[in-house]
């Protein structure tokens, strides 16, 4: 059986298990990352020497990136779904997700961790006011991108909506002042219609 480390609260751990929800896969979680230690131990370290989550086992394969997770998982079991057959469509979903870690992510996670990790008077305003400005340039880009197609690889939902939709719930759920982006917004709350985003994804920012 399929085995995950990580706690449900982590973005990256997140991906995974909406991944494995979108395919009716039956796997096996165990705690880890965080208040669970778990990343630090000499077995964990054995199978990800980055002391991260998540990492999975898919009967004798392990494997950690979540990227990299999802989109295995997507291709051994989603092929023409989540895992687009379609080359053109795979890039596309491609390319999304590997801007999530590297211009989307990278702006908005220090005003996650400024609003839901750091107390009031240990935050860093500017420091706060600068990534806010990089998570409002990041999201004016997908606006665009999603001005004339439902999903971010085209008409229909792939594994390259997962790890921005993600993200762009986390935008959504912090107290922020938030300029208009109506395409982002229709595209978000079509992937909040999702039952497996419900589950895995809307939870309490910890």
């Amino acid at each position: 059986m399929l085995t995950i480390w990580g706690r449900t609260n982590s973005i990256n751990v997140q991906k995974v298990l909406w991944c494995c929800a979108e395919l009716g896969l039956a796997y096996r979680r165990i705690d880890a990352g965080g208040a669970h230690g778990v990343t630090k131990t000499p077995d964990y370290l054995a199978m990800n020497p980055n002391a991260l989550v998540p990492t999975i086992d898919d009967d004798g394969l392990v494997l950690w990136e979540s990227n990299v997770i999802v989109r295995y998982l997507a291709a051994k079991h989603g092929q023409g779904v989540l895992y687009p057959a379609d080359l053109r469509e795979r890039a596309e979903a491609d390319r999304w997700m590997d801007w999530q870690v590297t211009t989307l992510w990278a702006g908005l996670r220090p005003l996650f961790l400024g609003y839901v990790r750091t107390a009031p008077e240990q935050r860093d305003a500017a420091a706060m006011a600068a990534a806010q400005r990089s998570s409002e340039q990041a999201l004016a880009i997908l606006d665009r991108h999603l001005k004339d197609r439902a999903y971010v690889a085209g008409e229909r939902f792939t594994m390259g909506d997962i790890p921005a939709g993600i993200s762009v719930y986390r935008w959504y759920a912090l107290p922020l002042e938030r300029p208009d982006f109506p395409h982002v917004k229709r595209w978000y709350d079509r992937l909040a219609e999702r039952p497996a985003f419900r589950t895995h994804v809307m939870q309490p920012l910890s």
